[in-house]
């Protein structure tokens, strides 16, 4: 169901390069959170088990590591020297199942869980439709389906990238939303976060970092430090490419008394994952302003459950104000006349280092329906926020 280590997001692989890095010896463990409450079929578990299994076989070809180096230029030769060491260890990853609920948990070396995340999503999404068999569109209608999203978005003048790995409906329907935009004449699909499929297709593949970034930061130094952690040790790794800054892990107030105006200038722009979209851009251009930037050249990357019609809407507010783009997702990869899975696979633990306490991890948000975590760590960072 995974074919090519390059089956996955972006912001994985620049995420693992800034952790072999600086942080190798970091121990974490994630876990998987059922939004939706989806009862799991008898015998999920082992197929799930059996599609995690294949997956050690997988390794970086020369042909994608010579395609790496100059579609990622940000990518070092040391970094690309140990992704092309790298195999998946299917015994990092504990999978069980009691009635019809999943329970999936990876742990190990963070250097080298990292890349489980999004494969995981994505064998879990497509193992459960394989299974599920639900009647779908024909293929006719999803391809006008496609099309008519990607027209709707070029003639508002919006441009767009494909997120929709973690929550696809399959690998196949994955590619298929590909081809239909780009055999289009006009389009402003202006990238893909799938690796592999960048490759395939002659696309940019886009993504920067994940809110496990900012938890680990925590993990290693306290709540309120965190975000300026985070940034600081971003800087480090990638000074001049991939500026965009996540900014709602403990609420976008909380990111913003980090954002000072040299972090604010050095980062090329924001990403905005939850809470209301309008009083966002507004709270994020008057930050802008009080530091004395020009919000018109800085970009706010709206990613938060978007569908095309809730996109254009937003980009018409953002007009004349600042510069914006979207990533969407599953609305693009899991449209084909289904409920697509809510499912997301967080950080739930952190050793940062060797003899340091283990600790537990949380993300907030600014929708609370997206807290994550174990629910007595939520309390003690909120009251360490003032929240």
């Amino acid at each position: 169901m995974i074919e090519t280590i390059l089956d996955n997001d972006l912001y994985k692989f620049t995420m693992q390069q800034a952790v072999h890095r600086l942080y190798p010896k970091a121990r974490v463990g994630y876990e998987l959170t059922n939004r939706g409450k989806t009862p799991f079929p008898e015998g999920f578990e082992r197929l799930v088990k059996e599609r995690v299994a294949q997956m050690a076989g997988l390794s970086l070809t020369r042909e994608e590591r010579v395609w790496l180096e100059k579609a990622c230029p940000y990518f070092t030769q040391a970094y690309l020297d140990y992704l092309a060491a790298y195999h998946y260890d299917p015994d990092q990853v504990e999978i069980s199942q009691q009635g019809h609920t999943l329970f999936v948990r990876v742990d190990g070396p963070w250097c080298r869980t990292i890349l489980w995340e999004v494969p995981l999503m994505a064998i879990i999404s497509e193992t459960y439709f394989e299974i599920t068999s639900p009647e779908i569109m024909s293929r006719q209608a999803i391809r006008e389906r496609n099309q008519t999203k990607a027209k709707m978005m070029a003639n508002a003048g919006l441009t767009f990238v494909e997120f929709g790995t973690r929550r696809r409906f399959s690998i196949a329907n994955h590619a298929h939303f590909l081809e239909d935009v780009l055999a289009l004449d006009h389009h402003r699909m202006t990238g893909t976060s799938n690796v592999h499929f960048a490759r395939v297709y002659g696309l940019a593949p886009v993504g920067t970092l994940a809110h496990e970034w900012i938890m680990f930061h925590a993990a290693l130094t306290d709540y309120a430090a965190a975000n300026a952690a985070a940034m600081d040790a971003w800087l480090r790794v990638y000074p001049d490419v991939l500026g965009i800054a996540l900014t709602d892990t403990f609420t976008t107030n909380n990111f913003l008394k980090a954002f000072t105006r040299d972090r604010a200038g050095r980062f090329s722009g924001v990403r905005h994952d939850s809470g209301d979209p309008e009083i966002f851009t507004r709270d994020i251009i008057s930050h802008y302003k009080e530091k004395g930037i020009d919000p018109a050249t800085k970009v706010i990357v709206f990613s938060d459950g978007l569908n095309v019609d809730r996109a254009i809407k937003i980009h018409k507010f953002c007009r004349g104000q600042v510069k914006d783009s979207y990533g969407i997702g599953t609305n693009l990869t899991n449209d084909v006349g289904v409920d697509p899975l809510n499912i997301v696979i967080k950080l739930s633990w952190v050793e940062p280092e060797p003899g340091m306490e283990g600790r537990s991890t949380v993300k907030l948000s600014d929708d609370p329906g997206k807290h994550t975590g174990d629910p007595g760590e939520l309390l003690r960072c909120q009251k360490a926020l003032g929240l």
